[in-house]
């Protein structure tokens, strides 16, 4: 029996949102506490955030985290917000207390940078009610240690290496949730989905590039 297709509705205004890729919808997705993800938009704008139609927010940026800002992208997304905790440059208590931080402000997950120690990271996932999701970088990472520490969800960013590692993880562990950066184009995202993920961190244009092509529009 065919689906019958969903209706669009859009305001007058909220029309020339940003669409995650169709691609990405060939994914299983992951259900977190009855809700199915199956896009991640990677991104800290809440221009982006409020004006897009990915099923949650990647909120992780190359600074220690801030619970300021992590407040303001929960309070005000549309959408479930998964933060970033640290891992890197920031690792020990301060994680576990940035994790309870986030969780208490309404955030669906926390996510671990790759440096951190399955310690830690336990550490973490012993604190909080909510997934814990540990960043892969590597081929050789011991995932068998990661899932022992407490990890809910492998996030695979191997840049190009990314669908073959997510192939090779997916051979060995047939049920771990996973998601993957599904780099730039349709096709990309499409081997990283049919090597075995289960949902794509999606890495939207900026706010300028968005711009430039409104402003190109406006000049024709």
């Amino acid at each position: 029996m065919e689906k019958n297709p969903a209706p669009h509705i859009d305001s007058a205004l909220r029309h020339g949102i940003l669409r995650m890729p169709a691609e990405c919808y060939a994914a299983s997705g992951i259900i977190v506490n009855g809700r199915r993800i199956k896009t991640f938009v990677f991104t800290t704008d809440l221009a982006i955030i409020r004006n897009c139609d990915a099923d949650a927010v990647f909120a992780v940026y190359p600074f220690t985290p801030q619970q300021a800002i992590s407040e303001a992208i929960i309070k005000h997304a549309y959408i479930p917000v998964f933060c970033g905790v640290g891992g890197g440059t920031t690792r020990g208590l301060r994680t576990i207390g940035l994790a309870k931080d986030v969780e208490s402000q309404g955030a669906m997950g926390v996510i671990m940078n790759a440096p951190i120690t399955n310690l830690n990271l336990a550490a973490v996932a012993a604190a909080v009610d909510i997934p814990v999701i540990i960043t892969v970088t590597r081929p050789d990472t011991d995932i068998d240690a990661r899932l022992n520490a407490g990890a809910s969800i492998l996030n695979v960013a191997c840049a190009a290496q990314t669908p073959e590692i997510v192939a090779d993880i997916r051979a060995r562990y047939p049920d771990v949730p996973m998601i993957a950066s599904g780099g730039p184009t349709g096709e990309s995202i499409r081997r990283t989905i049919q090597a075995g993920a289960n949902a794509v961190t999606y890495t939207p244009p900026s706010t300028a590039e968005l711009f430039k092509r409104m402003m190109e529009g406006y000049r024709e």
